[in-house]
């Protein structure tokens, strides 16, 4: 048995990229294959989905904040739901390494972009993700001085998270025993990232089929160039 929360949103359709397919099964290794064009960036548009929505969170040092302040700062904003005991190969853990892998390529071929950029991922678990365990959970990428910055938040229990989720209408499901009610501790979600422009307008919405690194890379890019942004 399990508990929904709240109703899905459909998967968006890559506006931007033309030739998109939904990827294929992973092969042998484990690696997902990706089976569409890749344009470069500044080619196409990305459309305004959604304004970002706002709550309050708590960052590794357990203060308030509210999550607006993550992308209300005139960067590009990257955005994911995650728990830190996710062991979906698919889900958390594939988010997690997607940004690590954008955070260093930032870093290596756009330095001089690399303060207008920011990654954030967010807890939906927040009885076992406290700030104390997702500062752990990020290690070094929580205290990086330089580079892209990457927040680590969590939400101080469901009443701020639940409305959060349901604005980004991201589905988590809490397992619940059949026969006492009573939550599992398990979970499960359909991984969802969000790409938010400096004005805080979600322009992208990728899922598992659609989080190719380089399309992510690419799409964020082109949000900068719209703002006179100068690639090296």
């Amino acid at each position: 048995m399990s508990l929904l929360f709240p109703l899905s949103l459909a998967c968006a359709s890559l506006p931007g990229h033309a030739a998109a397919v939904p990827v294929k099964d992973p092969d042998a290794s484990g690696e997902l294959i990706f089976d569409y064009d890749v344009n470069p960036p500044g080619t196409y548009t990305l459309q305004k989905i959604q304004h970002a929505a706002s709550g309050q969170v708590l960052d590794t040092e357990g203060r308030t904040r509210a999550l607006a302040d993550s992308f209300g700062s005139g960067k590009v904003t990257l955005l994911s739901f995650i728990y830190s005991s996710c062991a979906d190969p698919n889900g958390c853990p594939y988010a997690y390494t997607v940004f690590h892998l954008l955070k260093n390529r930032m870093e290596r071929e756009q330095p001089q972009l690399t303060g207008k950029t920011r990654l954030v991922s967010l807890s939906f678990d927040p009885e076992r993700d406290t700030p104390e365990v997702l500062k752990l959970y990020a290690g070094a990428d929580a205290k990086a001085a330089k580079g892209v910055q990457w927040d680590f938040l969590t939400t101080a229990s469901l009443r701020e998270l639940i409305p959060i989720l349901d604005a980004y209408r991201q589905d988590v499901y809490f397992d619940l025993d059949p026969k006492t009610g009573q939550a599992l501790g398990t979970m499960s979600h359909v991984l969802k990232v969000f790409l938010i422009d400096r004005a805080g307008e979600v322009r992208e919405i990728y899922t598992a089929s659609y989080l190719n690194p380089d399309v992510v890379y690419n799409d964020i890019l082109t949000l900068l160039l719209e703002d006179g942004a100068t690639l090296k």
